[in-house]
């Protein structure tokens, strides 16, 4: 999920520390005055009145500062899908998680949009943005490779469709960002969505169909009843096209 929005306070969460608001509010106040590059922690934390350890206590680093809500929107993110019922709809779930994000996001527009002017100018930003939509790329796929589990190319259909949800979030999350959050936010996701569910449906991959019974009293050519069972012997490393040979002559095929 592109992280140019901002995760706000939701439910029982518990409040920002004033602190931590101000040293944002510095931030977000220097960086277009200065340039990011050339704000430096130590101007911020004079803006904010506070103390340099202060600013280290709550931000690692300064990009940290630009992304202040990653980690709880993550947590968050990644709560919902841990608590979801066993009877859930995978794609449908990953799907609503999406939509979680993005409401979180969506709920401060203007430090929203800030943050995505910002991100499009410094590339060590927009680098650092990419490595958290990673993180919830891969929260998605671990979520839909358990539930995947046991079918046929689970893994792989649970990495594909993460990637797609988080591509549908990131489109729809992007042309609100560039309309300067003036557009439905939430109705561009749905649309995006539907690409997904029709692309994936709505369940999870479907086993292998049962190969179809032989019609009552049938043999096959070379008079085996529905009952009999053909075992080729063949080569661990022996081309596809040879097995394949070598069954359709004992079935008796041409």
């Amino acid at each position: 999920m592109s992280s140019s929005g901002a995760a706000a306070g939701r439910g029982d969460r518990t409040e920002q520390p004033p602190m931590r608001d101000a040293l944002i509010a510095a931030a977000f106040r220097l960086f277009p005055e200065r340039g990011y590059e050339q704000t430096t922690v130590d101007d911020i934390v004079a803006l904010a009145g506070v103390g340099r350890r202060s600013f280290f206590r709550y931000f690692p680093t300064k990009e940290d500062v630009v992304f202040p809500d990653h980690e709880r929107c993550l947590a968050d993110m990644t709560a919902f899908l841990a608590a979801s019922p066993d009877d859930a709809e995978p794609v449908a779930r990953v799907c609503d998680a999406a939509r979680l994000v993005l409401r979180m996001y969506a709920e401060k527009p203007s430090f929203s949009v800030q943050r995505y002017r910002l991100t499009k100018q410094v590339p060590g930003l927009r680098a650092y943005e990419l490595s958290v939509v990673w993180h919830y790329e891969r929260a998605m796929a671990r979520f839909l490779r358990e539930r995947f589990a046991g079918h046929p190319d689970g893994t792989l259909r649970a990495d594909v469709i993460a990637a797609a949800v988080v591509a549908a979030h990131n489109n729809a999350l992007r042309s609100w960002l560039r309309s300067d959050g003036r557009e439905d936010a939430e109705a561009a996701l749905d649309h995006a969505l539907g690409q997904v569910a029709e692309a994936f449906g709505a369940a999870a991959p479907a086993r292998p169909p049962s190969p179809p019974s032989p019609p009552s009293g049938a043999s096959g050519a070379s008079g085996a009843s529905p009952e009999d069972v053909v075992v080729v012997v063949s080569r661990r490393d022996a081309p596809l096209w040879r097995v394949v040979r070598e069954l359709e002559s004992v079935l008796g095929h041409d």
